[in-house]
């Protein structure tokens, strides 16, 4: 009955005594008890999270404009010509 086994290494009876005259008696083995024990294990697992810092360095030339003034002429010859002579013995008729 429920799997139990006699475990004594004397058969059950009288007259089979120790040394304080008692009676040996087998032990009778029950079904194991499973008892559950929760344990919960904390763990440190380091992360490496790589910063990296860029740097970007600009130059900055403000352009400025002076003025140079210079001077310079230039000589242009205009001829204005009314025709020729014999033009102006035509117009006198």
């Amino acid at each position: 009955m429920f799997g139990r086994r006699c475990c004594c290494n004397r058969p059950m009876g009288f007259g089979f005594g120790n040394q304080n005259n008692t009676v040996m008696e087998c032990e009778i083995i029950e079904p194991t008890i499973n008892k559950c024990v929760e344990q919960e294990c904390y763990h440190e697992v380091p992360h490496i999270c790589p910063i990296h810092t860029h740097f970007i360095k600009r130059d900055i030339y403000n352009h400025t404009y002076t003025p140079r003034y210079t001077c310079s002429q230039e000589n242009q010859v205009v001829n204005n010509d009314c025709g020729s002579c014999s033009g102006l013995a035509n117009n006198n008729q």
